[in-house]
């Protein structure tokens, strides 16, 4: 073949013939595979670049089995919650009839004696019991006993000269001239006027007069009479005239001036004594008068009268007789006996000068006076007025922890903190699971709530209880007795709530997918990327009863009243919530995973794309170019036949 010579022209016609048929080549190549780049001799770079990602869209596309797998094990689980928590809504319904069942109990409960005007604006009631009315510290008015002053005169002479003694003559004193028929002197303003003789003797206006024939002792006894004292002598023939108790001793000289011829002066002498003090009010203290040991600052007198609940106590001078009069003499204990007399009531007293009136049980009591004074001056004022005490008021009630509630302790009456109406006294009993109610008779009775029907009321005490007149004193406790037809109906309902707890059990079981279980305990794992490195793991529950805070019930012991009712009603809500959170939490893991699926789909078309874009061929331009290259080649092979043909030529020149 070396030994062949083309000329330049044949050449260059067959070397482009070539280069299209080559070119025809690879174009139909391309067009047969659809590819550009069909091995690393196309284009290295592209060839192992769309390599890389054909494989990472592989990979990928290999682990979307298993997102996808995850998709459903949440929608699994979801499913699972979604029936879990119609069984809760239905164990809720069970619940809930047995709360509008009957109470299957008849309820524990205590009564009070009943209370006389009780209602329930007013638990005090009216008062039935003795109260006392205390007055105010009083004083009296006490005088000290007066003794009797002596006055003494001079010594007096009788002719002679000598003294005279208790025996002489009047009309033998020489003293001071001696005394003369028709003298007169006066003592606290009586007139002793002297005659010639004859006995003393007293005229009708107490004035004495006496003969000069009588003696001293005589004079002396005159003068006791009329100032009522005793013991005046003229011993040694010297007066010595005694004042007497009851009066000061006035001696005033008169007609013929006989008081220097007796030895006397003109004046008065005081008695001894009769010092005034206040001492503190005492029984013994006395209506009127005067008294050593104290009468009443200001006096009753006769006629004054006291009224007590409307009856009338007349103060008498003496003579009192019955329950409606009282001498003016008597003393405070006197006076207080026949108060007490009229009220009813016992044992009104004194104590350190307050007086303490009481009322008696039988009715309110009411004192007045006409001498409205008198009555002040026992420290009772102008009046007195004591209403009888309730037996509620003032006393204490203490109930023990009912049914898991908080023990009471209340103060009946009107003060701060204290309770005197039905609604603070159940506003006061609620936290113990107790209720009050009050009837026409005044009678309190206090129970249990429906809520702890089963419960008996705990222990009482207070002086409520303790005290002899309190409202529950002798009074017990009625412990609750079981209705056994409501019960039997509880009991049924108790049946009932077991039956769906047993199907929580089963649905929680069944909500897997693939061996994998969210609602027992198992855990979903997910890889996203081929490389390992972005991960989900999502944590199962356990949603069977344990795990829902839910158990079977008992009967005779669960439902059996409202609080335990109430109780599990709790545990159901619980456990609705938990399952509403789970719900939440798988809901956002599985919009997660979704996302991540998609993702990952949307991901391996962008690798494949890229892979694509990097050896695919353009059908339209490859297309372009086989019929192009086509037209070129019948060219080619037209223009190497014509080079040809003048090499012909040539040939047959030589021919």
């Amino acid at each position: 073949m070396s030994g062949i010579t083309l000329s330049a022209s044949v050449r260059q016609n067959l070397l482009s013939l070539q280069s299209t048929a080559d070119l025809l080549s690879t174009t139909q190549s391309r067009l047969s595979t659809g590819n550009k780049v069909n091995s690393a001799l196309d284009n290295p770079t592209n060839f192992f670049t769309a390599q890389g990602l054909n494989n990472r869209a592989s990979d990928i596309n290999n682990l979307l089995d298993g997102i996808g797998n995850g998709v459903q094990i949440l929608q699994a689980a979801n499913t699972g919650i979604t029936s879990l928590q119609k069984l809760v809504d239905s164990a809720k319904s069970i619940a809930n009839q047995a709360l509008q069942t009957t109470t299957g109990y008849t309820k524990s409960s205590v009564a009070s004696v009943a209370v006389s005007g009780a209602t329930a604006a007013n638990l005090l009631g009216d008062g039935t019991l003795d109260a006392t009315a205390t007055g105010t510290a009083a004083t009296a008015t006490a005088t000290a006993a007066f003794t009797s002053a002596t006055v003494t005169g001079t010594q007096l002479s009788i002719t002679g000269p000598a003294n005279a003694a208790a025996t002489t003559a009047l009309s033998a004193i020489t003293t001071g001239g001696g005394l003369s028929a028709t003298d007169s002197f006066s003592i606290n303003g009586k007139t002793i006027t002297f005659a010639a003789t004859g006995a003393a003797a007293t005229d009708g206006s107490g004035n004495v007069t006496i003969g000069l024939d009588q003696t001293l002792a005589d004079l002396t006894t005159a003068i006791d009479g009329i100032t009522g004292a005793t013991g005046s002598t003229a011993t040694g023939g010297i007066l010595a005239l005694k004042t007497g108790t009851t009066a000061s001793l006035v001696i005033a000289d008169g007609t013929g001036g006989p008081l220097a011829a007796l030895g006397l002066t003109a004046g008065t002498t005081a008695r001894s004594g009769g010092a005034v003090t206040t001492p503190a009010l005492a029984t013994t203290t006395k209506l009127s008068g005067t008294n050593a040991s104290g009468a009443l600052s200001t006096a009753f007198a006769a006629g004054d009268t006291l009224s007590v609940n409307g009856k009338t106590l007349t103060f008498t001078a003496s003579g009192a007789s019955g329950a409606n009069q009282i001498d003016i003499t008597s003393d405070v204990a006197g006076l207080l006996s026949k108060i007490d007399g009229l009220s009813g009531g016992t044992g009104s007293t004194v104590t350190a000068g307050v007086v303490s009136l009481h009322t008696g049980t039988a009715s309110d009591l009411s004192i007045t006076s006409s001498n409205s004074a008198a009555l002040t001056a026992l420290g009772l004022g102008t009046s007195v007025t004591q209403a009888r005490t309730s037996p509620v008021s003032g006393t204490t009630l203490t109930i023990g922890a009912t049914g898991g509630g908080t023990a009471t302790n209340i103060t009946f009456g009107t003060g701060a903190g204290q309770v005197s109406t039905l609604d603070g006294l159940n506003s006061a009993l609620s936290a113990n699971n107790l209720q009050a109610t009050i009837d026409t008779a005044g009678k309190l009775t206090i129970t249990t709530t429906n809520d702890a029907a089963s419960s008996n009321i705990g222990a009482i005490g207070g002086t409520a209880v303790s005290g002899a007149s309190g409202a529950f004193h002798s009074q017990s406790v009625v412990n609750a007795v079981k209705d056994v037809s409501s019960q039997a109906t509880r009991a049924s309902l108790v049946a009932q709530y077991n039956q769906v707890i047993d199907q929580i059990t089963t649905t929680a079981n069944d909500s897997s997918f693939n061996g994998v279980n969210l609602l027992n305990g198992d855990t979903l794992k997910l890889t996203f990327n081929e490389t390992g490195t972005s991960k989900l793991s999502i944590s199962g529950v356990s949603f069977g009863p344990g795990g829902l805070g839910l158990s079977k019930l008992t009967a005779g012991t669960d439902f059996t009243d409202n609080a335990a009712t109430n109780k599990t009603l709790a545990s159901l809500t619980s456990a609705s919530t938990s399952l509403r959170s789970q719900a939440s939490s798988f809901g956002s893991n599985l919009s997660v995973v979704q996302i991540r699926q998609d993702f990952s789909k949307n991901l391996i078309n962008v690798l494949q794309t890229g892979a694509s874009n990097l050896t695919l061929a353009d059908t339209n331009e490859e297309a372009a170019n086989s019929q192009a290259l086509s037209t070129r080649q019948s060219i080619a092979v037209s223009a190497l036949s014509l080079a040809n043909q003048s090499q012909q030529g040539v040939l047959q020149l030589l021919r």
